[in-house]
């Protein structure tokens, strides 16, 4: 198997699986027979916001290069267009208007990962020149770009891909704030999660989206835009060193994995030694390898709760990103509906 873009695929991913110019990855295990699996956990009607405000956790505490969005007035007839008093055009009119624009990081709060978002170095051609390139061999520099002008587009892979597939299907919540609480931070390899599936009685099929309770939502709007850096060492993170872990990934054919924390995985640890390392070995599964997208900083603590209290672990989930051209991470208020 080979395209114009590699004649050789790494080890353990699915390029080509779902076609040579495949952008979607998992997401096309959310067939309409899953779509339908969704809908037929809807029993009550009741939904559930996931998203934390946009303007949450606040600062820049969990990550030093992301910022809060910042809200501005358009202007109109050169003036501010806020509270803005139409008879100050013209003497006749009643109306008032207000209209605003955002400048935001798409990855600040709640958010969606696109394929676009990590890549690696790897030897597509078999030449032994490792390649900087994305998921089933979009190249960096030629499919996702950044000009000199310092816009930065990708042409290939972006979340917009993501919003028209449609992001609607049956979510499957595992409880890890239960287990392993606050602090101290838990890094979560196969055995512990494979031991709270089996102790709650889980089922994950393929399709389905994973969602990761930590807890640490909680935290977050306990501190109300005002995070310290013990948000950084607290509640469960996925352990992106067990191979057994990122081999159950690929196994269970999940769709997407979505969780309240900063990077689903432990972030800033040491690097081990070797070559041919990634700092976020579970990025690089997911995004590179099997083209499943990540969801971070979900506010997921009510779904949970409600969910636990009624013996239930199922849900609809409907989270389409912006449909943001070239973006290559969008903000999503994902709905859960039971």
């Amino acid at each position: 198997m080979g395209t114009k873009r590699w004649k050789h695929r790494p080890l353990g991913s699915n390029w080509g699986d779902f076609g040579v110019d495949d952008q979607k990855g998992r997401l096309n295990l959310i067939t309409p027979e899953k779509v339908k699996q969704g809908i037929a956990e809807v029993r009550e009607g009741i939904t559930f916001c996931l998203s934390l405000p946009l303007d949450y956790p606040g600062g820049n505490v969990m990550s030093p290069v992301r910022f809060p969005p910042i809200l501005g007035p358009v202007t109109r007839n050169n003036e501010a267009y806020f509270n803005y008093l139409w008879k100050n055009f013209d003497p006749r009119l009643t109306d008032i208007a207000a209209d605003d624009f955002v400048i935001m990081y798409t990855q600040y709060s709640t958010q969606w990962d696109s394929l676009a978002h990590r890549g690696s170095l790897f030897d597509v051609t078999g030449n032994g020149s490792p390649q900087p390139v994305y998921y089933n061999g979009f190249k960096a520099g030629e499919d996702v770009i950044l000009d000199k002008d310092n816009n930065s587009s990708a042409h290939a892979l972006g979340i917009e891909n993501m919003a028209t597939h449609g992001v609607q299907g049956r979510g499957v919540m595992v409880d890890l704030f239960s287990q392993f609480g606050e602090f101290p931070r838990k890094e979560v390899g196969y055995e512990d999660l494979m031991r709270i599936i089996e102790n709650d009685k889980i089922e994950i099929e393929e399709g389905d989206i994973l969602c990761l309770w930590t807890g640490l939502d909680k935290m977050i709007m306990g501190m109300q835009g005002k995070p310290d850096p013990s948000l950084k060492e607290a509640c469960a993170v996925l352990d992106g060193r067990d191979e057994r872990l990122l081999q159950w990934i690929s196994d269970s054919g999940i769709a997407a994995i979505a969780s309240d924390n900063l990077a689903i995985e432990a972030t800033g640890k040491p690097l081990p030694e070797g070559d041919r390392i990634s700092t976020l070995p579970l990025h690089e599964m997911c995004l590179f390898k099997l083209g499943i997208h990540l969801g971070e900083l979900w506010y997921l603590a009510d779904l949970a709760q409600w969910l636990k209290e009624n013996g239930r672990y199922r849900f609809l989930l409907t989270a389409p990103p912006l449909r943001l051209t070239g973006a290559v991470g969008s903000p999503v208020t994902p709905i859960a509906t039971v």
